[in-house]
């Protein structure tokens, strides 16, 4: 009986690993071979062209604002700290060798066994395991020619790009590659350039112990910064001592000195600071370089153990690409504007001057934020990240890089405009309950009474009670699912409760998430992911930029109510103080949070949306703050000198612009191509910004403008006839600009 069972069971055991090999021949034929067959054919003729050069590379990057004008040039000069074979230090090759690679001097570029591994597991997790296998050539061919994101077909191309390498090069070459390449973390590329930033030394005079803590940091580099904690990487520098002793590549004594020795950081370099302008540059083109290599943006997570692992990955790529734009080649030319941005910066400090307190490193305590994005296109056009400071020095860009409580400026994207959507009118009316009631039982929000007020006048007076009652009504689920959508990149798991609607949040938003989703309002409701840039080409000239796509966030109808109720912040709610008197429109939303300690505007003009924040970088009291003093301030005196010379005077509805933009062709569908890419819509749109160049010109003619003020306007006419996409009629309009500059303006 037992017999009979052990032959039952190992014939079974027998049918499932046949069944488990033809599958996986299966996948093999049909999944892996034709990807390396293309992927062979590739590697061959890319290693065939590279040289030593190759890996030395270290051409400059350039960044061009709206009128090019050279903003930075960028460059890690890298040529400056490469070491050769034989002036890397014993300690360093070997270990890289214990700790990444013990068989690097044997293996042809891979290593069959890991490989095997990683397949096995690929299998076993559904396609969800990709990771490990990869030895130092295969390492050093992700630095150089493709990318650390981690997908089955880059994997392979790996592979394929790794056996070619070993033909061409010898291991000697590949290993002097691999660690002139390999990123150790602020801006510092191969070991030279690691040792003289930590430890400001030589790389051949680094103890054994500087040496393995070096080696440790690589493996991932935004976890093992020193500069964050000197102490996360000592583990790992243990662990790679411990394997060269292993190895035999150091002896007992060497290895229980090393052990012992106590890591003294000695930091002999400071960091390349760049403008607010420049910093939201190279933001923005090393977010689209992410784009390109498909890196899987995220912004929502299951759990906050998610949301930190996934920021760990997204700094480690994000350092990767900024090291692509910094050593590429590449020209980035951008929307910054520099009058704007100097309006802009003279508004933030002009309004905070009254603080003069200081900080150790001589910035201003109290400081303020803003982004300024052009409605019509989408982009960002000025960006403040601080006060000029008094050394004329800059740090942190607050605009995009801080994270503040947003307070009430929250309310219209979370609450207001999902209530619109789902049936609430202006006139609805809501109970302000007791917002401290609220927090003591949130469950009995629901039956909590109080007095009763319209939206639009909840709005207005910035009631947190509705917002509460609304907010919880809809679930936080619903209303945080608009910022996750516009991808605000801080909305965390723990942000999922009634607070949120009050702008409680974990980590908060920035002034650039802030402005482009007020602008989406003034765009009926469709999100543009905001951005700076116009063109990116590489070395060869050749563009690589594809402007980020758009999509419907909120339904256009209840975006154009939303701007509505908003306007009467400012003739009659919370931002009635700024005495609004611009030549257009206006609305927008004030925000305060508890105590004080964040002040905030967003609002828009046809034409612009400018999110503001004031503050201090460690939260306390600001005296005299709220949302309608010092941030309205700053925006007011930016936005009523943008609206002196206005594209449009009011929000119009989408209905209301598709009827205007009928003048041209009226009657026929906008998608009707004219010609190959040519819509009747985009010959609407020329004809428009030829129109509105054409009455600035006349005015010329007719000498209203004169003087600087003729040139000024002129400029604007220049930029309106470069936006014309017909060829044709931008040719036909410049030439009536050549002709007004030379009769009126020489």
């Amino acid at each position: 009986m037992i017999k009979k069972a052990f032959k039952i069971l190992t014939g079974i055991f027998f049918f499932t690993l046949l069944a488990i090999l033809l599958c996986a021949g299966v996948f093999f034929a049909v999944e892996i071979y034709p990807l390396y067959e293309t992927y062979q054919a590739e590697a061959k003729e890319a290693i065939a062209e590279s040289d030593f050069e190759t890996f030395k590379q270290d051409l400059t990057s350039f960044i061009y604002d709206d009128e090019d004008v050279l903003l930075a040039e960028l460059s890690h000069n890298g040529n400056k700290t490469y070491l050769y074979y034989e002036e890397i230090p014993e300690n360093v090759l070997n270990a890289f060798i214990a700790i990444e690679d013990r068989n690097f001097w044997e293996h042809p570029g891979i290593d069959l066994k890991a490989i095997a591994r990683v397949g096995i597991q690929y299998v076993k997790s559904g396609g969800k395991e990709k990771h490990g296998g990869s030895t130092i050539t295969q390492q050093l061919v992700r630095n150089v020619f493709i990318t650390k994101e981690v997908t089955l077909d880059r994997k392979i191309k790996e592979i394929c790009y790794a056996l070619e390498m070993e033909k061409k090069y010898n291991k000697e070459e590949i290993i002097e590659f691999y660690i002139n390449n390999i990123f150790f973390w602020n801006n510092c590329y191969g070991i030279e350039a690691a040792a003289n930033f930590y430890f400001s030394k030589s790389a051949d005079e680094l103890t054994l112990s500087e040496a393995a803590y070096l080696c440790a940091i690589p493996n991932s580099p935004s976890y093992y910064d020193p500069l964050k904690d000197a102490r996360t990487a000592i583990p790992r520098r243990n662990k790679i001592l411990k394997d060269m002793y292993e190895l035999g590549m150091i002896d007992n004594a060497a290895y229980h000195h090393a052990i012992v020795e106590e890591i003294c950081l000695q930091i002999d370099e400071s960091p390349t600071l760049y403008d607010y302008q420049t910093t939201y540059a190279i933001d923005c083109t090393i977010r689209y370089f992410m784009k390109m290599e498909e890196f899987p943006f995220q912004y929502s997570f299951a759990s906050m153990d998610e949301y930190k692992t996934y920021q760990e990955h997204y700094e480690d790529v994000y350092e990767e690409m900024r090291r692509k734009l910094y050593t590429g080649g590449y020209t980035v030319k951008t929307t910054l504007n520099s009058a704007r941005q100097e309006l802009l910066q003279a508004n933030v400090d002009e309004v905070l001057a009254f603080d003069e307190e200081l900080q150790d490193d001589g910035q201003y305590a109290l400081q303020g934020a803003a982004t300024l994005i052009n409605n019509h296109t989408g982009k960002v056009e000025a960006i403040v990240g601080g006060r000029t400071s008094q050394n004329n020095t800059y740090t942190l860009n607050r605009a995009f890089q801080s994270y503040r409580q947003p307070g009430s400026s929250i309310k219209p994207l979370i609450v207001y405009l999902p209530a619109l959507e789902q049936g609430y009118t202006d006139t609805s009316m809501v109970a302000d309950i007791n917002v401290e009631k609220a927090k003591e039982n949130p469950e009995n929000t629901g039956k909590l009474t109080g007095k009763s007020f319209t939206i639009r006048s909840a709005v207005e007076q910035s009631k947190n009670g509705v917002a509460w009652k609304l907010f919880y009504e809809m679930t936080p689920a619903v209303g945080l699912g608009y910022l996750q959508n516009m991808r605000f990149a801080r909305v965390v798991p723990d942000d999922f409760y009634p607070a949120a609607s009050l702008g409680g949040f974990t980590y908060g938003v920035s002034t650039t998430e802030m402005a482009s989703a007020y602008s989406c309002m003034v765009n009926y409701g469709k999100f543009r992911p905001a951005d700076c840039i116009t063109s990116v080409t590489n070395k060869n000239g050749l563009e690589i930029y594809e402007p980020w796509e758009e999509y419907q966030v909120y339904q256009e109808d209840k975006a154009d109510a939303m701007i509505d109720i908003l306007k009467g912040v400012i003739t009659k709610g919370t931002a009635r103080g700024m005495r609004w008197a611009g030549k257009v429109e206006a609305a927008g939303k004030t925000g305060t949070t508890n105590n004080s300690m964040d002040g905030w505007f967003v609002g828009i003009i046809p034409d612009y949306a400018m999110a503001v924040w004031v503050g201090y970088d460690i939260p306390r009291e600001v005296s005299n703050m709220h949302g309608g003093t010092y941030p309205v301030a700053i925006w007011k005196g930016v936005m009523e000198t943008l609206a002196e010379n206005p594209q449009q005077e009011t929000f119009q509805s989408q209905e209301e612009a598709e009827n205007a933009g009928e003048k041209y062709m009226p009657g026929r569908d906008g998608s009707e191509l004219l010609s190959k890419g040519y819509t009747v819509q985009n010959y609407r749109d020329d004809h428009a910004l030829a129109d509105e160049a054409e009455a600035i010109l006349e005015k010329i003619r007719e000498g209203v403008y004169t003087g600087e003020e003729a040139k000024a306007q002129y400029q604007q006419a220049q930029e309106l006839v470069e936006k014309i996409y017909g060829q044709k009629l931008r040719n036909l309009q410049r030439g009536k600009l050549d002709e007004v500059y030379r009769q009126y303006l020489q």
